[in-house]
């Protein structure tokens, strides 16, 4: 049997489709994983920030098309590309082992982010990462960059950044822990809903493939981001908006912890619950009441006001 897998075409989504790729031939020696390498609207335009051209969902919606039409079997994305809310017609049936969820520095000098000197220019696409940043020290002058991770490692130089802010996941993906200069503590910028995990999409009635996909799943990061993504589904999130979250196991609980914050930072809401992780979903949902209860809503009001 040969089972198509659609992927960006980017390296490191080469690399971690790669991944899995092996993952499922360990399993199933007798089948052929072919990647089809695509290029998407979040890929083609890197000029402007997300929200300017449609949001995170750019970053899989060729993919789905294809999966759509059947030119492909599966599709694997960054869980943090996908919105909460997907297409009736497709499901996310398994999540293999996550990677490191957290951010990271990586700076010119090789300094900390504390021990960045006032007014530090630090590059980021991301408004959670610009918002946290600015909460913990409001004195950074935080840039606008976007691109592949080699692309923003370039833009340090080119742009003359101090500092730039990247999920410790790819780079180490991609082998190039060597070049990070901080673990940034969840308290400083807590990582995006399902950061470090990949999704692996179907069609919702390919069951044939969904037997063979659900043999790689970990059941352990399903329910993490299975909480995670309830809560910023209950909250309507987006890279419009800076959310953060992260759910860990702790035996058979489920510790969630989440952030909503204004756009400079200037607010910044958390929280965080515990529960059995039976109960994921409904933990997400307790959390985002528990952030809109402290004044969630007003912060996502003033944000969509304003766009």
């Amino acid at each position: 049997m040969e089972i198509s897998i659609g992927t960006r075409k980017s390296q490191l989504a080469v690399a971690q489709s790669q991944l899995v790729a092996d993952e499922l031939k360990n399993n199933f020696p007798d089948y052929q994983f072919n990647l089809k390498k695509m290029s998407t609207k979040g890929d083609r335009i890197t000029d402007r920030a997300l929200i300017e051209i449609g949001g995170k969902g750019l970053f899989i919606k060729e993919i789905e098309l294809a999966l759509l039409k059947g030119n492909i079997d599966l599709a694997i994305h960054s869980l943090k590309d996908v919105p909460s809310q997907i297409a009736d017609q497709f499901e996310i049936v398994a999540t293999p082992k996550r990677a490191n969820p957290l951010d990271v520095l990586i700076s010119k000098e090789d300094q900390t982010l504390d021990q960045l000197a006032k007014g530090a220019k630090i590059g980021t696409g991301s408004l959670r990462r610009r918002a946290q940043l600015l909460n913990y020290r409001p004195d950074l002058e935080v840039v606008a960059i976007r691109g592949n991770i080699d692309t923003r490692i370039k833009k340090l130089s080119s742009e003359d950044l101090d500092g730039i802010i990247l999920a410790a996941a790819g780079l180490e993906r991609m082998g190039w822990e060597d070049k990070i200069t901080q673990y940034l503590d969840p308290k400083i910028s807590l990582p995006a809903v399902g950061q470090g995990a990949l999704a692996l999409e179907v069609k919702r009635d390919n069951y044939s493939i969904k037997e063979v996909i659900k043999k790689i799943n970990d059941r352990d990061t399903f329910d993490a981001i299975s909480a995670e993504r309830a809560f910023l589904g209950y909250l309507e999130g987006s890279c419009k908006v800076p959310i953060g979250a992260y759910a860990d196991l702790e035996g058979d609980s489920l510790v969630v912890e989440g952030m909503v914050a204004s756009v400079d930072g200037s607010r910044l809401l958390r929280a965080k619950v515990r529960g059995l992780r039976s109960e994921a979903k409904e933990l997400g949902v307790k959390l985002a009441k528990e952030l809109v209860e402290q004044g969630a809503s007003e912060i996502l009001a003033e944000i969509k006001g304003a766009e």
